[in-house]
């Protein structure tokens, strides 16, 4: 009878196991076609936008931060009236005044306005050897930090692991050496 129970209980721990796998592997790349779709309307790298939900929210659309932000992406309030103001249609910029919790919390919405947020972070910084680096940290703690980062310094010749080390905010500096990790990571998997 002992016998039995022990071999009940590890068929139970393995199918909980390869379970618990599956279901990981489809929470983590179930909004692959809406981040691939975004990320090329933005030329982002869709590897990147994937690391950045990843370490915002890991996959939870319904997350709100402490700062307001909303959504997968994490989107603050103020950047998506100011997407919803430059596309120029009116019926977001109604949603984004009237709702915009809500607004945000739609998947689809919330990656094409953070695609929006980080193709504009990176402008200013494209072609610089840390140019991800950067619009991460522009990303997270906005382009004044990047800005007091490189004071003093030729931002463009900046490598990605100097850049790194000048900032100054520890969450931040966190922040970006995780999502470049798992970027890479991703990379090195194609």
């Amino acid at each position: 009878m002992r016998r039995y129970l022990i071999i009940g209980f590890l068929i139970l721990l393995v199918g909980g196991i390869v379970g618990a796998y599956f279901f990981n592997q489809y929470w983590i790349y179930r909004y692959d076609e809406l981040i691939a779709r975004q990320a090329g309307v933005y030329r982002l790298e869709k590897e990147m936008v994937w690391s950045v939900i990843y370490e915002e929210t890991y996959f939870r659309a319904w997350m709100l931060g402490a700062d307001e932000e909303v959504g997968l992406m994490q989107v603050t309030p103020t950047v998506a009236r100011e997407w919803a103001k430059e596309t120029g249609f009116k019926e977001f910029e109604k949603q984004t005044t009237e709702n915009v919790v809500e607004f945000l919390k739609e998947p689809e919405r919330n990656i094409q306005i953070g695609c929006w947020y980080l193709e504009k972070s990176v402008e200013k910084y494209r072609g610089f050897l840390a140019e991800k680096a950067m619009m991460l940290a522009a990303y997270n703690a906005g382009a004044s930090r990047v800005e007091e980062w490189t004071k003093g310094v030729e931002p463009e010749k900046l490598t990605e692991a100097e850049f790194i080390e000048r900032i100054g905010i520890p969450s931040t500096k966190s922040y970006v050496a995780s999502i470049l990790l798992r970027f890479k990571e991703n990379q090195a998997k194609k």
